[in-house]
């Protein structure tokens, strides 16, 4: 014959489970969720800035199409704007307590980018590959006494050595060139 279960959680079960359910009623309405959804009771509201993921959301930077990085870059940094979600309040930029709809913007979040001041990165490296021992890339970038520098070089070099160093950067090319090449069809 086989042992029946019992109908019922015992007593050890049971006070456990209200305890656990007390102690998740306690979590969820003084926690930080309720604290910020609600700032009742004389709390004080959070900065914006300082408000959880899932609690805001940020919209994509713009690009640029030519450098591919956000158009408001400065000094490695660019900033998108964030909503907060609707019923949060908190704190704003300029420090007035402000509850949110959800189409508001709360704050700016900084994101990191790269200073290239309109260059394309591909135009100067190809330059840079092809044309690099005529200093090509450097006046593209804006640096024409290195351009010229390096243009200097390459003739005072071409005629003392009979145009070795131009024959040694052709041949670095082609190489260069052959390797891509086998790369690619491995």
């Amino acid at each position: 014959m086989a042992a029946a279960w019992p109908s019922g959680p015992s007593a050890p079960e049971a006070a456990t489970a209200r305890l656990l359910g007390v102690l998740w009623f306690v979590s969820v309405t003084t926690g930080p969720w309720g604290a910020v959804a609600t700032s009742a009771g004389g709390e004080e509201s959070p900065k914006c800035e300082d408000l959880k993921v899932g609690q805001y959301i940020c919209k994509d930077p713009k690009i640029n199409d030519a450098t591919q990085e956000p158009v408001n870059c400065t000094n490695y940094t660019a900033h998108v704007s964030c909503f907060p979600a609707p019923n949060i309040t908190c704190k704003d930029s300029s420090g007035n307590e402000t509850h949110f709809t959800g189409n508001e913007v709360g704050f700016f979040k900084p994101i990191s980018c790269r200073n290239v001041n309109g260059y394309s990165y591909k135009v100067a490296v190809a330059l840079s590959l092809f044309l690099g021992w005529l200093g090509a890339d450097r006046f593209y970038l804006g640096y024409p006494a290195l351009g010229r520098e390096t243009v200097t070089r390459e003739v005072k070099g071409f005629t003392e050595s009979r145009g070795f160093p131009l024959f040694c950067d052709i041949l670095v090319v082609i190489i260069f060139v052959l390797w891509i090449g086998k790369l690619s069809r491995d």
